[in-house]
Parts: structure tokens; sequence; C-alpha cells
């Protein structure tokens, strides 16, 4: 019998989205710690493995081998961007492991060896549409990273805005890589179009090059930039009032008022520095890490369909709510970086709803 439990956290701390999986590196650890704290699984502690891929494809397929086939692991915690777990998706097959994915992501997409942590664009697309509508007008432009996320997001996108009766003047799309000259090109191809609301489904650093071109946009002519994606990880990397009035759909803010989020928070200061602010994609990987350990403590197993088995309903007192990991929807939260009211629809951050359910899916 082996003294730990390996799990593999495949997470960046380097590259273009190093910073916000960084984060996520980080809700893994705290709940590792707190399990181990806890006296471990069956009194053997959980035993992180660590590797960074660099925010390359080619890295996390690489250590996802490497983790699998050399390191003992059969269950992995990690990979941010779609495309990134999209190059893990078959070496997670063809092994047999189980990938607990803690990010938001496009959907259509199913894989017996994954638990899906984050939400798809109907678990927020539907009701930051009708609010961008209802409230600010019906021309949009849609701004992405050019990979598969952002494409898919903002074809769901369109369709509820046009469902709407709204109409999208163009959609842009720049590198993952873009600099923060990229985007000159696209602040005066707005200026041009002058929409009602800016889409936003750019990641990685571009996010803060985004929001600081368009900040005199965004304060002199009220145009907002809505987002599924950017989170208290890119605005804390803004100048200040580049996110002025920016608007976000997201399952949890490190605001929360839940008495289970503020333990987290004062947990996750503690111990990563009072600077440190969670967010929904930190919060994932912690929630998923602690279903991990739950349903390993039920099995005694690290076989991925014992695990499945005995995650379908597992209860867990999460930051953002109550939750139990069954298939289902979920109510977002929409917050502004200046405050307002909620969307319709929609909780504010601010504001506890103990009816949230979990979106820790099992597909």
């Amino acid at each position: 019998m082996q003294a730990t439990w390996p799990v593999g956290l495949l997470f960046s701390q380097s590259g273009v989205t190093g910073y916000l999986e960084t984060t996520q590196l980080q809700g893994a650890l705290l709940a590792i710690e707190e399990i181990n704290a806890a006296g471990g699984i069956s009194g053997r502690p959980l035993q992180p493995v660590i590797h960074d891929p660099a925010s390359e494809p080619e890295g996390y397929s690489r250590y996802a081998r490497d983790l699998l086939a050399e390191d003992g692991v059969r269950a992995i915690v990690g990979c941010c961007t779609s495309h990134c777990r999209k190059a893990v998706l078959p070496i997670i097959e063809r092994r047999n492991g189980l990938l607990f994915y803690p990010t938001i992501y496009e959907g259509f997409e199913y894989s017996p060896n994954v638990v899906y942590g984050g939400p798809s664009p109907s678990q927020g697309s539907v009701q930051l549409a009708r609010y961008l509508t209802e409230t600010y007008g019906s021309r949009f432009v849609f701004v992405g990273s050019d990979y598969v996320y952002p494409r898919e997001c903002n074809r769901v996108m369109r369709e509820l805005v046009e469902d709407r009766g709204g109409r999208v003047l163009d959609e842009i799309y720049l590198d993952l890589h873009a600099d923060r000259d990229s985007f000159g090109s696209v602040v005066r191809r707005m200026s041009e179009l002058r929409p009602d609301v800016i889409f936003s489904t750019v990641v990685g650093m571009s996010t803060i090059y985004l929001y600081e071109a368009c900040e005199g946009m965004l304060g002199g002519a009220g145009v907002p930039i809505a987002s599924l994606t950017t989170t208290e990880a890119e605005i804390a990397l803004m100048r200040p009032g580049a996110a002025l009035g920016a608007i976000t759909a997201a399952p949890y803010f490190h605001t929360l008022g839940t008495p289970a989020n503020r333990r987290f928070v004062g947990r996750y200061q503690a111990r990563f520095g009072q600077a440190a602010l969670a967010n929904m994609s930190a919060e994932a990987a912690y929630v998923q890490t602690h279903l991990l350990g739950r349903a390993l403590a039920q099995t005694g197993s690290m076989e991925p369909d014992d695990l499945i088995e005995a995650l379908a309903g597992l209860p867990f007192d999460a930051p953002r709510a109550r939750s139990s990991s069954i298939l289902t929807t979920t109510t977002p939260i929409c917050g502004r970086a200046s405050g307002g009211s909620a969307p319709p629809g929609c909780s504010r951050s601010s504001r506890r709803r103990s009816h949230r359910s979990s979106r820790t899916l099992i597909s």
C-alpha cells in the first residue's frame, strides 16, 4: 500500500494564463492541506504532484502523460483554457485517468474521464444577454481570443442577442498571445461602430490590455465591457479605473457573504497573503479537490469509475453555497465593478442566495 494518495495538479505558473492558474493551484493546494490537516484519507495524506505546463498545450499533454505514466497519478485537477484541456483529453482517456476541470468552458463536449467543474455558456449567457439588451441596447461588438472557447461562446451569445432583437456589428479575434499594441486597432474599430455593449471573450493577459485600451470609451461614452471570463485576478492587474462599470456574470465572487465563503477567504488569504483574491476558478479548484477527497474517502480507490460513482450527489458546503455534485444548472451571480443593481435572474455578489445549486458537473 502506498503511504500517500498522489494527486496531479496541472496548472501553469508561467505563460499567458499563469497569473490565473496560479490562483487555481492555490485553491487546490489549500483544499489538500485542509484534507491532510483533518487526517487525510484513511490515514494517508494527499500528495500533490505539481507540474508547470507554461500555458502551452504541448506542456499540458507532456505533463499529463508523465503524471499518469510515471508519477503514479490517477486523478488530475487542472487545465485552464479549452485548447489545453483538449490537448490532455486523449491522454486521460487512453490511460483511463480522471481529470477534474475547474474552469468555465464552451460545453458541447462529453468525456467519461472528465468532471467539468466550470459553467458552460448556457449557465451565464442567457441571463447576461437578457440584462445587457434590456439595460444598454441592441448593438454589440464581440472581442475574443482566437481559439475554441471564445468562438463557441460567441456563437451562443450571438444567437441569444439576435433572438432578443439585437445585432452583432462585428466579431474581432486576436491571438491568445496578443500584445498591448494589438488592441489599438480594436479600439479604433469600436469607435467606428459605436456599439452599445462590448462582449469580451478575451482571456489571459490580453484581458488587461483590452480593458485598458477601452478605458476612454468605457468611461467617456458609457460603453460597458461585459464578460463571462473576467475575474478578480485580471482586474487586480489592471490600472485603477480600467474596469470601472464593467460587468461579469459568474458563479462566484470573493465578496460573497456566505459563512462558508468568509471562512474560505480567510484561510486563502492567511495562506497566500492578504492581497490574494480568490476568484471563480480558484474556488472551483478548491471545491473539486475537496469533492475528490470525499469521493476517495467513500471508495478507498483512485479508480475513475469508482470515483465517478461516489461523486454523484456528494454534498459539500462550498464557498458559493452548499453544493452537490449532480448534473444541474446554476443561477449565476452578476457583478459590476462600480456596484449597481443586479440583473434580473441573477443575484448580487453581496447577497446570500441559499438556493444556488452546484455547478460541479459529472458527465
